[in-house]
């Protein structure tokens, strides 16, 4: 078992003053104090001569002050710390202010450096040391600017139906229990996820489509949370999507989705509800609605964001790593599916 060593205490290096000027040897001090002769041999060699002693006494034997021994001491071992991977004026740090500023995650910077620089170490950090250093930094705007950065999320989510009823009017449901098999697995894909976020006061929404496999996401302008607005705009996008790659739709059973049979008879999409109060069971759209929310946040009008705009916001979440890829990112993902497909013989099956 290895020896645990213990630093000498101020009223150690007073004792040892003392006895220095008393003549005593360090074996004498050593024995006094119960420590190891090296001990004392090593202090007296470190912080045996006076800090501030003039020229003229250079031949003199060298003194022992206990205050200044205690000083020096402490700025030893302050300039023995490992300094930070993290530290502010490192251009380490300016590449994850970088990535913090474009909306990435902790995670997604760290496994990003892990990808272009997998030999380099000193040009990789760990999401963890990346949240430590953020919050370990004195206040001030560039803490504040940091924290700004990090995603915001709520310890607990409350039910999507709170303050108001969303069941019991939705005709001739398909249930998540009947979906097909390969919409379970998300090896397969072209089977999707789908929800509505609302603005402020519900007067505003925003259509949101994620595909199951790649984690692609898709956001819809619509003029309203009515059925008739999400009918028209989910039948927009959905037909825009390569028709191999639209498969099925899974949803919640908001009233907006109403019009459920009408969307399948325009696109093909066969639509399938989860059960009431199961966000886990769209565990991708619930995901991405936070990712969202960084650019749509709660309580705002969403019908000031035009169709372009929209989806530069898709294009940037699209465009970010994703840990369940191996950090790649979904829109990488999405394109290789889509690549396979295309070629002869292939099949989503």
């Amino acid at each position: 078992m290895g020896k645990h060593y213990e630093q000498l205490t101020a009223e150690e290096r007073a004792a040892i003053m003392m006895m220095k000027a008393d003549n005593c040897s360090a074996r004498q001090i050593a024995v006094r104090l119960r420590r190891a002769p090296s001990t004392i041999t090593r202090e007296l060699k470190r912080f045996g001569a006076w800090p501030d002693r003039p020229a003229s006494m250079a031949g003199a034997p060298a003194g022992y002050d206990a205050r200044a021994a205690s000083l020096r001491a402490r700025r030893a071992r302050f300039k023995c710390r490992k300094r930070s991977k993290l530290a502010s004026d490192t251009v380490l740090f300016g590449v994850v202010h970088h990535f913090l500023a474009q909306g990435w995650s902790p995670s997604q910077i760290a496994g990003t450096l892990k990808l272009m620089w997998p030999d380099e170490p000193q040009r990789t950090v760990s999401h963890e040391t990346i949240y430590t250093c953020i919050y370990a930094m004195p206040k001030g705007e560039l803490r504040k600017d940091l924290i700004a950065c990090l995603r915001r999320a709520k310890s607990k989510r409350m039910p999507r139906s709170r303050g108001e009823d969303r069941r019991g009017q939705m005709p001739d449901l398909l249930s998540i229990h009947v979906r097909p098999p390969e919409a379970n697995d998300r090896a397969f894909p072209g089977h999707w996820e789908g929800d509505l976020i609302k603005g402020a006061g519900n007067r505003s929404a925003v259509g949101v489509l994620v595909e199951r496999s790649s984690r692609l996401v898709m956001l819809i302008k619509l003029a309203d949370a009515t059925a008739a607005s999400a009918l028209e705009g989910f039948t927009a996008k959905l037909r825009s999507i390569a028709e191999p790659m639209r498969q099925t739709l899974t949803y919640d059973q908001g009233k907006e989705m109403a019009r459920h049979a009408e969307l399948t008879a325009n696109t093909g999409v066969m639509v399938y509800f989860c059960d009431p109060h199961s966000p886990w069971q769209r565990a991708s759209c619930e995901n991405t609605n936070g990712l969202i929310r960084q650019y749509l946040p709660k309580g705002t009008d969403l019908s000031v964001h035009s169709q372009a705009q929209l989806d530069a916001i898709a294009d940037l979440l699209n465009n970010r790593p994703r840990a369940v890829h191996g950090f790649y990112p979904p829109i990488v993902v999405y394109q290789a599916m889509l690549d396979k497909l295309n070629q002869p013989n292939s099949s989503i099956q």
